[in-house]
């Protein structure tokens, strides 16, 4: 895995979800920032707080976090 020490996870802030550094802005909210087509750039003005190197660890966190994940499927 890369090194994410950008992702906190505390159970005092935003209910122990993944988040930017000990900040109010969760992994999974840049996640929909990106997926409702705005670009880093468009996230960092918005949000001046975070930096670029912030929204590619929430990327990696999250390829990692589903790449961990096992899906059953029952065949037909």
């Amino acid at each position: 895995m890369e090194k994410l020490d950008r992702i906190t996870i505390n159970p005092n802030i935003c209910l122990g979800q993944p988040t930017i550094r000990g900040m109010r802005i969760t992994v999974g909210f840049i996640l929909k920032l990106l997926a409702s087509n705005l670009s880093i750039q468009q996230i960092i003005e918005s949000y001046p707080e975070l930096e670029v190197e912030d929204i590619q660890q929430a990327l990696n966190y999250a390829a990692w976090s589903v790449s961990e994940q096992l899906i059953h499927v029952r065949s037909a």
